[in-house]
């Protein structure tokens, strides 16, 4: 069997997991991780344009593009991935002598954390996708690549590489795509010599056949893969274990890590408790290349000298940061640790809610305990004199005060990619210390009016500049008996002037 994890203690109760602030310690520790990852690397191109008619040749939409862009994809991705987590990454796998292959190269120099140990195979296209769209909408892929298995001497130079680097690195990390670098001859050879220089294998299977990854220490398919591979359906916590338990009995490994989307992870260990861990994300962007950043984050935990079950705690946040981001994204360790700490702070002061449902629960008990409840909200970017006045008039105007703060996702969307300039951590710590705030609560939409049906207040409070007919959630909150208080603003008080002092202090003189 390859490199051995800790997997105890045993925690098959989520709740049972250390807290986030011992998980922010192994965050820490990240800069120590060196993973190797060998695999099938990706050149993904965009070409981002319009479309306002049809081609008058054929049916189909003629795109002006506006924008192009290329990215890491694949192995490649798991590398970047890795390096922006904060570890050290070397990337063993095959480019072809092409125009992809030098700009992939080009890519990858990008990063000081990414060592590449690429090998070239001329007459072997580089695999590249190229994805026209339409803003947001995909009106078409194009693949350039080949699947067939690397050639008998490039595969011989590519093992050649990865023997020369195993005493550099503590954790492999096989990323397959199923583009022929994986080849039988290349698994086995990788898998052997990992298991004689005592290295922990992760294998993110593309094959059917579980068993090519024998001697892998843990897999980690999604929910549609270890489907297949085990031929049990996996879509329900019982599923995905019977499931887990067949991949584990054809790897001969430690543990299967059972990729579920919106349901979460599924750590099936050898002789443990199966632990399935509900997902972290706060809400849904794009699932792109979610993946990857799963495996690097467990690798580069594990590497870091993490246990098992909290290695897979900490791929599970740092997967539902990156769903929560457009596009492929990758998480750096301040991001992780940003959410660890929010995490912690809801767990250990009740000021800040979990979720909405905990909120809209609060709410209630309040009002049934006779309670008004009031309701402001805001991004609250940097808390001057004029947020304290309104915060204070607000909770003046009712029993109990609920802050709505924006999350940095839509603080972006809303101010600019500027802006916060505090993360929701630290603006949702310091909004909870506040004496007027009674409880806090995130939310990721463009505007409150969910949230505020869900609270359902007696009170709504905003400025004086607004008017009530204008006040998102004003109606409602009118419907079931509320009211609304514009609160006076006080002036010369604002977020965006005092940016603007701070970046041209001469300018404010």
């Amino acid at each position: 069997m390859t490199g051995s994890l800790q997997l105890h203690p045993d925690r098959s109760d989520p709740h049972a997991l250390p807290p986030d602030s011992e998980l922010g310690t192994i965050v820490r520790s990240f800069r120590a991780a060196r993973v190797l990852v060998v695999g099938d690397v990706i050149l993904d191109r965009y070409v981002v344009g319009s479309v306002q008619r049809l081609s008058p040749e054929a049916p189909i939409p003629v795109l002006r593009p506006a924008r192009q862009q290329a990215t890491l994809g694949g192995a490649a991705n798991v590398a970047l991935n890795i390096a922006t987590l904060g570890g050290q990454a070397w990337l063993v796998g095959v480019v072809g002598d092409d125009a992809a292959g030098a700009e992939l190269t080009r890519l990858l120099a990008g990063s000081d954390r990414i060592h590449s140990a690429l090998v070239t195979a001329p007459g072997r296209p580089t695999t590249a996708k190229t994805r026209f769209l339409a803003g947001t909408h995909q009106l078409l892929r194009l693949d350039e690549e080949t699947t067939a298995s690397i050639e008998a001497e490039v595969a011989a130079a590519l093992l050649d590489r990865i023997d020369t680097l195993l005493d550099t690195i503590n954790v492999i990390v096989l990323s397959d795509y199923a583009k022929g670098v994986l080849s039988d001859t290349v698994l086995d050879r990788v898998l052997a010599l990992a298991a004689a220089h005592h290295r922990v294998v992760i294998a993110d299977p593309k094959r059917a056949d579980f068993a090519a990854y024998r001697g892998a220490t843990v897999l980690t398919p999604n929910e549609s893969e270890v489907r297949l591979g085990t031929r049990i359906e996996a879509g329900d916590d019982l599923g995905a274990e019977r499931a887990g338990r067949a991949a584990l009995a054809a790897t001969g490994g430690e543990a299967v890590l059972v990729t579920r989307s919106e349901k979460g992870l599924t750590l099936v260990r050898r002789d443990q408790t199966t632990l399935h861990l509900p997902t972290r994300a706060r809400a849904v962007a794009d699932v792109s290349g979610a993946g990857d950043t799963m495996v690097a984050a467990l690798a580069v935990a594990v590497a870091a000298g993490a246990a098992l079950p909290e290695a897979a705690v900490l791929a599970n946040v740092t997967a539902g940061i990156s769903v929560g981001k457009p596009g492929t994204a990758t998480v750096s360790d301040d991001e992780l640790l940003g959410v660890l700490h929010l995490q912690e702070l809801v767990a250990s002061d009740r000021k800040v809610a979990a979720s909405w449902d905990e909120a809209a629960a609060r709410a209630a008990a309040w009002r049934a305990s006779g309670l008004r409840v009031g309701f402001a909200n805001g991004c609250f970017d940097l808390i001057h004199p004029g947020h304290v006045h309104l915060l204070s008039e607000a909770r003046a105007a009712c029993d109990r005060l609920i802050v709505a703060l924006n999350t940095d996702a839509s603080v972006k969307r809303l101010k600019g990619p500027e802006r916060p300039v505090q993360n929701e951590t630290a603006r949702a710590t310091v909004m909870a210390s506040l004496t007027p705030v009674d409880l806090v609560v995130l939310f990721d939409e463009e505007t409150p009016l969910e949230l505020v049906r869900a609270l359902r207040p007696d009170v709504l409070v905003k400025g004086s500049d607004y008017r009530v007919d204008d006040i998102v959630g004003a109606a409602d909150v009118q419907s079931w008996g509320g009211r609304v208080v514009l609160v006076d603003l006080q002036q010369g008080h604002s977020t965006t002037g005092t940016i603007r002092r701070m970046r041209a202090p001469e300018a404010a003189q």
